[in-house]
């Protein structure tokens, strides 16, 4: 039986899809390539171009695989344009997560793992953040992935579907062959963006807010390796064909780094002064996400591998510094 990862071209989504094969697991990917790329893709994966949206395409997905259990990163990510198109959020991510639970429902496929976010929670009421914190987002993103873990949570009451929704803080790194790595366009996560700047394909990088209640004023985030995060979610879909009950997991280094000390980690590794900037708050930014993995660590016996900041972002710029382009034309 297979595992079908949608959104497997993606970053996460690929670096999931190596961790499988690597492990010996049989791997469907489906993609519609908006936002990923074909060449991220394990060439020992099966790979289908299709849209999580289209029921057509999914049907014809589950008639043809033997898929056991689903992986799902299908969704789109980016805080500050889903406050700018909010629709755009809500048709992709709600209305795709809904076609595709139609589909597994219909084929009898009932184990899902899912992709959410620490943007679920909204700004904390405590660090480290627990599974069972108050979820008040305050974004739009972080609303429609928790509209997806609800609309899970009663397909599960209706059709038994089990699922793990994993609250992840924030995905950075590459993969240790030095294969795959982080590549989007526009680029909005912070690691890849300071690392432009040592590339050669920008001349700053900007710090969004100097005046929030952390020690240096600038937001405070929790960076997790997305080899590990990539781990936890095959551990998850494990835990499901193990029998395992469906459950929400936080995952993190439990560690919070301020921006300006991300930048000071990656001058050290690059050896560049990587000039910053001062700029107005983003609209949603919640002054500090730290995670509690506790949870995932007890339960789904996860432990991250790459906790070190200083080897996250080395990782990071082995990665760019081998394909300034991403998965264009030096790859």
């Amino acid at each position: 039986m297979a595992i079908l990862v949608l959104g497997g071209a993606g970053y996460i989504g690929s670096h999931t899809v190596f961790e499988l094969i690597e492990a010996g697991r049989d791997v469907v990917v489906a993609d519609n390539l908006v936002t990923g790329f074909r060449a991220a893709v394990h060439p020992k994966a099966r790979f289908y171009q299709a849209d999580i949206r289209s029921h057509e395409q999914m049907d014809a997905l589950f008639e043809k695989e033997p898929i056991d259990g689903v992986i799902h990163f299908a969704a789109f990510s980016q805080v500050g344009e889903s406050m700018a198109n909010p629709l755009k959020y809500y048709e992709n991510n709600l209305w795709g997560t809904t076609a595709l639970l139609q589909s597994m429902v219909a084929h009898g496929v009932d184990k899902i793992v899912f992709s959410s976010t620490a943007a679920t929670y909204g700004e904390p009421e405590r660090i480290p953040i627990l599974e069972t914190d108050q979820t008040r987002p305050t974004n739009c993103y972080g609303e429609t992935k928790l509209a997806m873990e609800r609309e899970m949570s009663w397909t599960e009451r209706a059709h038994g579907l089990r699922y793990v929704a994993l609250r992840y803080f924030n995905a950075c790194g590459a993969h240790r062959s030095g294969r795959i790595g982080e590549a989007h366009d526009p680029e909005t996560h912070l690691i890849p963006l300071i690392l432009q700047v040592p590339n050669g394909k920008r001349e700053k990088i900007s710090v969004f807010g100097g005046d929030y209640p952390t020690k240096d004023g600038t937001c405070v985030r929790d960076y997790i390796h997305v080899s590990d995060l990539a781990q936890a979610h095959i551990l998850a879909m494990d835990y499901l064909m193990d029998g395992g009950k469906s459950d929400v997991f936080n995952l993190g280094n439990g560690v919070g780094f301020t921006v300006k000390e991300v930048i000071d980690v990656a001058r050290k590794v690059t050896g560049h002064p990587i000039p910053a900037e001062l700029c107005p708050r983003r609209a949603g930014d919640p002054a500090q996400l730290v995670a509690s993995s506790e949870k995932a660590k007890q339960i789904l016996g996860w432990k991250p591998n790459y906790a070190d900041l200083e080897t996250i972002v080395a990782s990071a710029w082995n990665w760019h510094k081998a394909h300034p382009n991403g998965f264009g034309e030096n790859v």
